[in-house]
């Protein structure tokens, strides 16, 4: 018998998936507790429009990824850090310093996992910084350090 899983079931299959299953297992495990539905033509298409709907709103959040991605290329942040002898920084920019500066002077809220930052940064000048907006959209930030 044809089904379509509610929920991710081990062994058998994922979430919004259509598996072949034994009559007994669909109506006596499947079935009551409420894992899967059967496979027929108007849970098909139910599984088919909300596959449909989750495909448009991934297409409108890459799009919406790109445009910022976009803007966010035009940006450079300027820090200010103490130095010592021979230009020597003391501390660094982090990642979480440059989310909030992002946020703070140009409304970009940006999660500091998602900037790709191994170490703070340690140097004077500008360093171009990674972050990923989407699956597959990556802005370049560049990052100006200036001693003090």
């Amino acid at each position: 018998m044809k089904v379509i899983l509610k929920e991710n079931v081990k062994s058998i299959g994922k979430k919004d998936e259509i598996v072949n299953v034994s009559d007994g297992y669909a109506r006596n495990f499947l079935f009551p507790k409420n894992l899967a539905v059967e496979a027929n033509t108007a849970n098909l298409s139910k599984l088919k429009t909300k596959k449909d709907s989750e495909s448009f709103k991934k297409n409108q959040e890459k799009e919406e990824a790109l445009a910022l991605a976009q803007k966010m290329e035009k940006v450079r942040l300027r820090f200010n850090v103490k130095t010592g002898e021979n230009g020597k920084v003391f501390g660094g920019v982090s990642s979480k310093e440059i989310a909030e500066k992002l946020e703070k002077e140009y409304s970009f809220k940006v999660d500091k996992k998602k900037i790709d930052l191994k170490d703070a940064i340690k140097t004077l000048g500008i360093t171009k910084v990674n972050v990923k907006l989407y699956e597959g959209v990556i802005a370049n930030v560049n990052v100006e350090v200036i001693g003090e």
